[in-house]
């Protein structure tokens, strides 16, 4: 008589993790690591943009000691090509091919006016006080997604805006303290930025990461060198090397920005671009001896809680603010 056939192993005896199905993996088989989730990679991506953008904005500082910020602008447009033509050479004219020309010429042309105020602003203002005030951006955008889009805002929204805003006077203390120029250029600066923004979100869903940048900078370059050569002067090379490596940190911001937001819901990763602030008053601290007082770090405190506020609840109640809003320029420019 034949052995019987022997017993299945109970549910104990296998090894754990294996599937009951599936044979046990070769002997020296390497196990595939299960993939990063999108919010994850978004996060990581934001917190490197922030990193980007905190180191430039203290070798901007230095920069705008030796030349004019309109100067500055087209110098860190200008060589950001330079850091694009390695992709550039490698795909071709086929990497550029896109159906959405229109929407990356507005969002260049928004850029560049983001982009001189900003410069502007920050030669003249405490590094932390012009980076607090740039926070305003999402609320910028709320009130234009309302007023100019026709996006339907509830009380809620309303509310976090008017609380970021309020952020914004304690900052500036209007009555107790002169209100400068360089604050309102910072202003100004995010609300530019807010629109760019908004066609960021919608760019990034259908057009590569590394075009995305390419176009800004292409465009960009010849919109910001008439302004430049009002106030041109010969930079030396010290102020050239300077102003390389924030074309370079600049760019690879922008990389991580743009790769943030084709990984995750804006509501995931914009909370860490607040990392800026602490990041960017150590560096005011320790190579600039600038101090940020108490009203800006309460200030801060409203405005990021605010914004934050507002991103959780577009998200939450799946207003995708937006890419609506990108979309309407879109059809508008049309």
């Amino acid at each position: 008589m034949p052995p019987p056939p022997p017993e299945p192993a109970s549910g104990t005896d296998r090894n754990p993790g294996t599937d009951p199905g599936r044979s046990p993996p070769a002997p020296g088989a390497t196990l595939k690591r299960p993939a990063m989730s999108g919010p994850m990679r978004g996060a990581l991506w934001m917190v490197g943009a922030a990193f980007a953008f905190s180191s430039m904005v203290g070798l901007l500082r230095i920069a705008t000691e030796w030349m004019h910020p309109l100067q500055a602008v087209f110098f860190r447009n200008a060589f950001a090509i330079a850091f694009m033509t390695p992709w550039m050479l490698s795909v071709g004219l086929a990497g550029l091919r896109t159906k959405r020309l229109p929407l990356h010429l507005l969002r260049s042309l928004l850029g560049v006016g983001a982009m001189m105020c900003w410069f502007l602003g920050l030669s003249m203002l405490p590094l932390g006080e012009a980076v607090t005030l740039s926070f305003t951006t999402p609320l910028f955008a709320t009130v234009g997604a309302a007023l100019v889009l026709g996006e339907v805002v509830r009380i809620r929204r309303w509310t976090a805006t008017a609380i970021g805003f309020l952020g914004v006077l304690i900052i500036m203390r209007p009555g107790v303290e002169e209100m400068s120029t360089a604050a309102l250029l910072v202003l100004a600066s995010a609300m530019f930025m807010s629109c760019s923004v908004l066609v960021l979100k919608t760019l990034s869903g259908t057009e590569d990461s590394n075009a995305i940048v390419t176009y800004m900078t292409l465009f960009m370059t010849p919109m910001s060198l008439i302004p430049a050569l009002i106030f041109w002067e010969t930079p030396g090379l010290a102020a050239i090397g300077v102003m390389i490596a924030v074309a370079g940190l600049g760019t690879i911001g922008h990389q991580c920005l743009t790769r943030a937001m084709k990984a995750a819901d804006a509501s995931v990763v914009m909370p860490f671009e607040y990392l800026k602030l602490p990041i960017v008053a150590a560096i005011g601290y320790l190579f600039f001896g600038e101090t940020t007082d108490w009203a800006t770090w309460i200030g801060a405190a409203v405005i990021v809680a605010s914004a934050v506020y507002i991103a959780r609840r577009e998200s939450r109640m799946g207003v995708a603010a937006a890419p609506l809003a990108a979309r309407r320029s879109e059809t508008a420019i049309k």
